[in-house]
């Protein structure tokens, strides 16, 4: 599920992308006062959530700003902030505050997010890395068992042990002093009143719930009697669903800043809570809270079919690396030749994936810790020396990483695993302005920690298992002291490559296939 954001132009090519985002929720406006260009006031027109699964769409439009999550509540809160006169990342704020409330599942203020804004003013595009970090007290041997092997992954993620510290509050906080408009507290307006009292639980949350019911109810309290009924089954689609919780912890943070959540009480809970499991007790301190820092990057750029400048996440992320090496990889075919979703166009992409994934085992890691050789691996001529390796008759099978410029020493193969999760969030502003953020806690239902409201991320897993491979070379995206572990998160921003306008913001939900969703999206 692709959430994407689009200005109302001529241009086919944002237009069949709008076509072909399957949005669970979007919204717009035609001015700054007006919040959906509906007659109806937003209040009465709000769909449920769907459940899981490919659903069509009817496209949306709006000439001025709109917001695209994967809930019409948190849809909701960012279109009444921008109707207030707030900015693209005022109302993301107020998106991630409402999703860390209804869709409790996919994202939070215990977890990490990437994000790219576009200032319009100043013409100026910026990463944003709220990422989770390891435990200054984590060594490379993390997740190996006491029989010397690596744990089995849910094994790793079922408490504390999996727990990095949360990075989204202090990007949002950072952001929203360079980017932001409104009152910070006013931003938490939404989720506090949705909080105290009540939304139906969507269908999808449901469904998520029921999958996971088991390991929930195993964790016991506070999660379980939240999520489940007495009988241990999820609770159904439609129920009320308060969370008081939340509410004082939001209130909190809109009164005291991140520094609320980072120190004082919620910080020591948060420490209390995963040093404390019972069979798996993880090693985040005050410490690491009191000294998290987010990350301002500079974004991965490149040019694709000489018509569009395409703009995503750099390392640690591999998200904005991979889809423009598969963009990259597919320059010299002729895609409009082949219809979509037949064997030859699917076999063709598939393709180049297989590539670009093989780089991202190998190369992306944290950059503060390693050398990504980044430029190298989106270079114009390694990418079309690679592409060479395609044919139209036959797989390529598993392909071993290549040698892009400026790759210093071996590095080993990272084969760890990436299930199905995650949310994003596209917003465009009434001035132009845009955000394109990917937010995540990891796993569904991330560590399965609950505290004042909110779960807890079991982000560590996103690291290799292992220091080394089966080869002995060392594996760049190992678990080391305040580390970022690699990420699939792709939050892209597209402009024209010629008149330097914005075409879009996208990117998608999916765990390691996200890579995959975003860079359909671009292709169309």
């Amino acid at each position: 599920m692709t959430a994407s954001a689009f200005r109302r132009q001529p241009a086919l090519w944002g237009l069949s992308i709008a076509a072909l985002a399957v949005l669970a929720a979007c919204g717009g406006s035609d001015g700054p006062s007006t919040p959906v260009a509906t007659p109806e006031p937003v209040e009465q027109y709000v769909p449920p959530e769907p459940p899981s699964g490919y659903t069509p769409k009817t496209i949306s439009y709006a000439n001025k700003d709109m917001v695209a999550t994967a809930n019409p509540l948190a849809t909701k809160a960012g279109v009444d902030i921008l109707a207030k006169g707030g900015t693209a990342l005022d109302a993301a704020i107020a998106v991630q505050m409402v999703l860390n409330l209804v869709e409790p599942q996919s994202s939070g203020i215990g977890g990490g997010a990437f994000m790219l804004h576009f200032d319009k003013g100043a013409n100026k595009l910026l990463a944003y890395d709220g990422r989770e970090t390891a435990p200054k007290n984590a060594t490379p041997n993390l997740f190996i068992g006491a029989d010397g092997k690596p744990l089995a992954f849910l094994a790793a993620v079922d408490g504390g042990l999996s727990v990095g510290t949360p990075g989204v509050l202090r990007m949002l906080e950072a952001a929203h002093k360079v980017h932001g408009k409104l009152p910070w507290k006013d931003l938490f307006e939404p989720a506090i009143a949705l909080s105290e009292n009540g939304f139906a639980i969507s269908p999808r949350m449901s469904v998520s719930i029921a999958g996971s019911a088991a390991r929930i109810k195993a964790q016991g309290e506070p999660g379980a009697s939240y999520f489940l009924n007495s009988d241990g089954t999820a609770k159904a689609a439609g129920t009320l669903l308060k969370n008081p919780e939340l509410a004082a912890t939001l209130r909190a943070i809109a009164a005291g800043g991140a520094d609320a959540f980072y120190k004082g009480d919620i910080a020591k809970d948060i420490v209390a809570k995963v040093a404390s499991h019972p069979t798996n007790p993880g090693k985040l301190s005050l410490d690491d809270l009191n000294s998290y820092t987010h990350k301002v990057r500079e974004p991965v750029c490149g040019v694709y079919r000489t018509q569009y400048r395409v703009c995503g996440m750099p390392a640690p992320s591999s998200g904005g690396i991979a889809v423009l090496q598969t963009l990259g990889l597919l320059q010299g075919f002729d895609l409009a030749a082949l219809k979509p979703n037949t064997l030859d166009s699917v076999h063709v992409v598939s393709e180049a994936y297989r590539l670009a994934y093989a780089d991202r085992a190998v190369y992306v890691a944290d950059p503060d810790f390693v050398n990504v050789p980044q430029a190298g691996l989106i270079n114009a001529d390694y990418l079309k020396d690679r592409a060479k390796l395609i044919s139209l008759t036959k797989s390529i099978g598993t392909p071993t990483a290549g040698t892009p410029p400026g790759v210093s020493g071996a590095k080993g193969l990272d084969n760890s695993a990436a299930l199905p999760s995650t949310t994003h969030l596209s917003i465009i502003d009434n001035a132009g302005n845009a955000v394109s953020m990917t937010t995540t806690i990891e796993n569904g239902f991330g560590s399965l920690q609950m505290v004042r409201g909110f779960l807890l991320n079991n982000q560590l897993t996103d690291f290799s298992f292992t220091a080394n491979d089966a080869a002995g070379l060392p594996i760049a995206n190992s678990v080391q002291p305040g580390k970022r572990p690699r990420s699939s998160m792709a939050p892209t921003i597209v402009f024209n490559a010629t008149t330097g306008d914005l075409e879009g913001a996208i990117g998608s939900p999916g765990g390691s296939a996200i890579i995959q969703y975003t860079a359909k999206s671009i292709l169309g």
